[in-house]
């Protein structure tokens, strides 16, 4: 099977690494986007998939806008691919590409369609609390993720569970998933199930507004937010930025899910009976860190970044910024 592969980021390496490996599969090609200036040096960066794709001396093509470039339509015509397989490529295919290969299209999106569809699924997942997720493989259309589904895989999302560990775990999930829903693809082993468009969230490019933690809002909410946007939510310290990378939600609820943490409760219970106000470091938890007042209930700060220092424990960030009960954390604008 002759497959052009178009992908990005981290998430679509182990995909392109088991079709690189697969005995019966040819990666005639792969699509990407530009490389990106970053780092201090602002120099340009290959994305993780062409560094990979490098490293297997296969063609790799990078057009601005691949529907629109007229050589890269043509690259993929020429390449008689028997199927375009898609992992977060980051563009938009027009229907003029989605009918090119033989098999048609298939995408590996990072959640359980209809579920969360667009750009950041796993995200949004664990920022709306979800305790189960998974991949979908679907036959592409020229919608935003609402193709046919082909295969489907689960797994559970934990309370300590974070974007950039939930996204290593799919990712491997979904090298498996193709491999499994191309070989029966061909084999016309499946049958595609169109999906129910009423049950259908969103799952939109992330803002920076989206990364402001509001104090006034319930502790498991800013938990959700920070884990699902590691490691960008931002809070305001004595003037500063300060990031919050790990946070604790405490009090009952959560006793029997972190059993490690029981050492935690006389904090909680001493802290409950305050009238501190949201945003408030009520306790501060030796060896742990600081616990914060929310709109309901307390928050741990297990690790936070200062601006211009490097990712911190709360512990070390109470110890070195000398921090007292009674200073408050507050909303800030970005």
């Amino acid at each position: 099977m002759k497959v052009v592969f178009f992908g990005t980021p981290d998430f679509a390496v182990p995909t392109l690494k088991r079709l690189l490996q697969h005995p019966a599969i040819e990666v005639a090609a792969v699509v990407t986007q530009p490389d990106k200036r970053r780092g201090r040096g602002n120099q340009l960066n290959p994305s993780p998939i062409k560094t990979l794709a490098l490293q297997h001396d296969i063609a790799v093509w990078q057009p601005q806008r691949v529907k629109k470039d007229a050589e890269a339509l043509n690259q993929l015509r020429q390449s008689q691919a028997d199927v375009f397989v898609v992992v977060a490529y980051g563009q938009i295919l027009s229907q003029e590409i989605l009918n090119m290969p033989r098999l048609g299209c298939i995408n590996v999106h990072g959640s359980i369609l209809p579920k969360y569809r667009g750009a950041a699924p796993i995200q949004w997942c664990i920022y709306h609390g979800e305790t189960e997720t998974g991949i979908t493989t679907m036959l592409m259309d020229a919608g935003m993720d609402t193709g046919a589904m082909l295969l489907k895989a689960y797994t559970p999302v934990n309370l300590l569970d974070n974007a950039q560990n939930v996204a290593q775990r799919l990712g491997e999930m979904g090298a498996d998933l193709l491999i499994e829903t191309l070989l029966k693809w061909e084999h016309q082993e499946i049958q595609p199930i169109a999906q129910d468009d009423t049950q259908a969230t969103y799952a939109p490019l992330i803002k920076k507004d989206d990364y402001i933690l509001d104090w006034s809002k319930p502790a498991i909410a800013l938990h959700n937010q920070v884990r699902g946007f590691v490691p960008n939510c931002v809070t305001n310290f004595r003037e500063e930025s300060l990031k919050v990378i790990a946070t604790l939600p405490l009090g009952a609820a959560y006793s029997s899910l972190l059993p490690e943490f029981s050492f935690l409760k006389e904090h909680t219970l001493s802290s409950l009976s305050t009238s501190a106000i949201p945003g408030e470091v009520v306790s501060i938890a030796k060896g742990t860190g600081p616990i914060v007042q929310t709109g309901e209930g307390l928050l741990l700060l297990q690790q936070v970044q200062l601006a211009g220092k490097r990712p911190q424990s709360g512990w070390d960030f109470a110890n070195g910024s000398r921090l007292t009960v009674g200073e408050k954390l507050q909303t800030t604008a970005l």
